[in-house]
């Protein structure tokens, strides 16, 4: 059977780089809330800005890597934030207190940050512009599979450590050695091109043209209004949505064991990993709008109903709701920014777009921690907050197709 023109070498690649890596920090990730509350004795307010300040330095990492891979390519800083991402992990398990577990993640997510603008312009520089949802969508898909993958990797870990914490957290570090390794048997199409001699007028490579040299260089061109446009939207939306860790933290609140919440990560990523695709190549097909407007409204769901329920089998029901959100609008949100711009600009309108978006979830992240025991506690008032937010927010986005048609008449 012949693979499909969109599902190129390089994606394949990159998806099975992202599926070794995710499981690595996913297998980490739902322990840390525990970890650093239970281990460390942090209080809650720690993880929202642990969480913050570590999502704040990828999104500052996006942005100046996005650009440099416009110039330099995409592999060496691919390759370079992955290799972090290994160190930041190692890091975090070997932490004593809380602050030391910040500088892992930073680190950590420094690594995220150099990596993600380069690599998701990678993944557009190797596929059909049409076909730019579906090649998000796999990839968001395999990401995922392995954030389902890490936390039952953490599981076994903690079962054969005997309820180990900060023993079944080193056991991440070997998933994310491999997908440096992995990353290396990618190719960057642009250094390819870079390293092509220039065709001269009369079209004889090598030939050097006085005229051309003579000219000024033109100005590098600006990122378009409707990425701005766009871009805007998509990161206001984001100062609601907080660190998902926040979200296991009151999952933890409302009495589940550290064996549910963990399995309750893996439910959302179950959800997550199996939706991406679908809603990628879907919005090659609908506005992206609809899509992502969707999106919001399962996070508005999963918000709400986790900040008004006292417990019980709801929660797990919710858990599912809520893992449609990324589904919708992670590899969604990349397509959208990736086919409003030119191939020159792709990586630094991600790492434009990225690190803005992380900085809204800092900021999130930062509310959120500082409001978690107003009110009721145990995160009610945030996430009742971001709840309705997010509803309207994805309601406008809904009904955006329909009020340009009306403006249209």
């Amino acid at each position: 059977m012949r693979r499909p023109a969109w599902l190129t070498r390089n994606l394949l690649i990159l998806t099975a780089v992202s599926f070794t890596q995710d499981a690595a920090s996913e297998l980490l990730y739902p322990l840390l809330p525990l970890f650093l509350t239970g281990v460390l004795a942090a209080p809650a307010v720690v993880v929202g800005v642990v969480e913050g300040v570590a999502e704040a330095t990828a999104g500052i990492a996006k942005y100046v890597s996005g650009r440099w891979s416009d110039r330099i390519g995409r592999k060496p800083l691919t390759t370079v934030g992955y290799g972090l991402a290994v160190v930041g992990k190692a890091v975090v398990a070997a932490a004593w207190v809380w602050p030391v577990v910040l500088v892992g993640r930073v680190v950590d997510r420094l690594g995220k940050g150099i990596r993600s603008a380069p690599r998701d312009a990678w993944i557009a520089d190797s596929v059909p512009a049409p076909s730019y949802g579906r090649a998000f969508g796999f990839h968001r898909a395999g990401d995922t599979l392995g954030a389902v993958v890490g936390p039952l990797l953490g599981l076994a870990a903690l079962a054969a450590l005997s309820g180990n914490i900060r023993a079944a957290m080193w056991v991440a570090v070997v998933p994310a050695v491999l997908s440096v390794l992995l990353v290396l048997l990618a190719r960057d199409p642009r250094a390819r091109r870079r390293g092509a001699p220039a065709p001269s007028p009369t079209g004889t490579a090598g030939d050097f043209d006085l005229s051309a040299a003579r000219r000024p260089r033109p100005r590098r061109s600006p990122l378009p209004r409707p990425f701005w446009r766009v871009a805007t939207v998509l990161v206001l939306i984001a100062v609601v949505n907080f660190p998902d860790a926040l979200l296991l933290l009151r999952v933890y609140e409302l009495g589940f064991s550290t064996t549910e919440v963990v399995l309750a990560y893996v439910l959302f990523n179950v959800v997550y990993a199996a939706a991406s695709y679908p809603a990628g190549a879907f919005s090659d097909r609908w506005p992206r709008s609809l899509i992502y407007g969707a999106g919001l409204l399962a996070f508005a769901v999963g918000y709400l109903g986790l900040g008004l329920v006292d417990g019980g089998p709801g929660v797990w029901v919710l858990i599912a709701v809520y893992g449609l959100f990324p589904a919708l609008t992670d590899g969604v949100g990349k397509a959208w920014i990736s086919s409003l711009v030119d191939e020159e600009h792709r990586g630094r309108a991600q790492g434009v777009y990225q690190a803005l978006t992380n900085a809204s979830i800092f900021a999130a992240g930062l509310w959120a921690g500082l409001a978690w025991t107003a009110g009721a506690g145990n995160g009610v008032v945030p996430l009742l907050i971001s709840g309705v937010l997010g509803g309207l927010a994805g309601l406008a986005l809904l009904t955006r197709p329909l009020w340009c048609r009306l403006r249209a008449l």
